[in-house]
């Protein structure tokens, strides 16, 4: 770690800032960045790292490249308007270790939002926490992200390596903004995601597949049902066939390590069904969203012929389409000097150890530690209800991640006086 004048200069620039943090990220919060509509979002935190002097790309996230990758997840989607933003800090001299601070902006749908006890899109803080969707996943880390940095800066020092700072889209849906900003050559030495992580670092998680489900039936007038065919009430038999294979995956968890001791790591989710077009009339179709996880290890094909065999053997006539992610789980390998040096950051900003942990969810740490070959740390915020009703993230745990990123930054990237400042 930094000598201990530079790591409390660092500290307390981070505690002088923090209420202009908790501002901006709650303007950030403001603005609602569903998927295709982010580019306002974008556009809030391209000025604001354009306004701290970083080297400035933007750019569509669709290419034949990306397409084609074997990482890449389909879009139901125009990627017309799907902009990354990126922000390059330029080192005067080259002594340290690159990293990348990447972060999403995309943001799940909210629900009715009358059922929300304030507008999603309203960042209130009460309590000690920060409310609005986005508030943890993941906006309150992509603020951290870039004030961290600023922190080092503010502290009088200059590190000594290049920092790449990325705000992606489709991390909720697909994955394929991070691997757009792979595939456009950013690549460092080590890879830090502030996603919503109870204040812990992620050793392993699961990959995700995303398809739709269409059952076709045969319409009548409900006097002479016996006659057709009910799509609705087919589907259910789909979903049932479904559960089966879940609870056959969960069953081999023991042979997954880091999954052994998770009670029910593996899990099918039906997100969205819709049927029929009339009361008075038989099903003529059902179409059911899903949602799958895989263990790190199952490629995403693998995965997608045993669902395929599950729908195949209920004998329905049915057709399954990928609809987004397509993606494979990955492993933390312990003993990087990325891991270690986070280690002695997040000791110095919380006074106690780090600890990991397996996640059932998705992350985009998948792209850079499958395809970039790079390690990557998935380490944020205590949060509550993300992709519910009344999200938040806890201001005070939001404040110590802060810390801990900008002692990463000095420690891994290394400083040294910043002359120009």
């Amino acid at each position: 770690m930094p000598d201990p004048d530079i790591r409390q200069r660092i500290l307390a620039a981070v505690d002088t800032a923090f209420d202009e943090q908790l501002a901006f990220t709650a303007e950030l919060i403001s603005e609602p960045s569903l998927r295709a509509d982010e580019a306002d979002a974008q556009d809030l935190l391209y000025r604001a790292m354009e306004s701290r002097g970083l080297e400035m790309d933007r750019w569509e996230i669709d290419s034949e490249e990306l397409r084609n990758h074997v990482g890449y997840g389909p879009s139901t989607v125009s990627y017309e308007n799907s902009v990354n933003v990126v922000g390059t800090y330029k080192p005067r001299t080259t002594a340290g270790r690159s990293l990348i601070l990447n972060g999403h902006v995309d943001v799940v749908p909210t629900g009715p939002e009358d059922t929300w006890s304030r507008s999603p899109w309203h960042a209130e803080m009460k309590d000690g926490w920060l409310y609005g969707r986005g508030a943890g996943d993941m906006k309150a880390g992509l603020v951290a992200n870039l004030f961290a940095l600023d922190a080092v800066r503010a502290a009088g020092l200059a590190p000594t390596a290049e920092i790449i700072v990325q705000s992606v889209v489709e991390e909720e849906c697909t994955g394929n903004g991070s691997l757009a900003a792979l595939l456009r050559g950013y690549t460092a030495d080590a890879v830090l995601i502030p996603e919503p992580e109870e204040n812990m670092l992620v050793r392993a998680n699961v990959g995700v597949l995303w398809f739709k489900v269409r059952v076709a039936g045969e319409p009548t007038h409900p006097r002479e049902m016996s006659t057709g065919f009910n799509a609705i009430d087919s589907a259910y038999t789909v979903m049932a066939s479904l559960r089966k294979l879940e609870e056959k995956w969960n069953e081999q968890r023991s042979s997954h390590r880091y999954f052994e001791d998770l009670e029910h790591p593996i899990n099918f989710n039906f997100g969205k069904i819709v049927g029929g077009d009339w009361p008075s009339s038989v099903p003529a179709w059902c179409e059911i969203d899903v949602r799958v996880a895989i263990y790190p290890g199952t490629t995403a094909d693998q995965a997608w012929q045993e669902l395929q065999d599950c729908l195949d053997s209920t004998g329905l006539p049915l057709t399954a389409t990928k609809t987004g992610f397509y993606s494979e789980g990955y492993v933390l390998e312990e003993g990087s000097d990325a891991e270690a040096v986070l280690a002695g950051a997040h000791r110095e900003a919380f006074g106690e150890e780090l600890q990991s942990f397996t996640t059932p969810g998705y992350l985009d740490g998948r792209v850079f530690t499958l395809y970039g070959n790079t390690p990557t740390l998935v380490y944020g915020p205590v949060s509550e209800a993300i992709h519910g009703f009344d999200e938040r993230v806890e201001i005070e745990s939001v404040r110590r991640i802060t810390k801990a990123i900008a002692l990463f930054i000095a420690e891994w990237c290394g400083v040294e006086d910043d002359q120009a400042g």
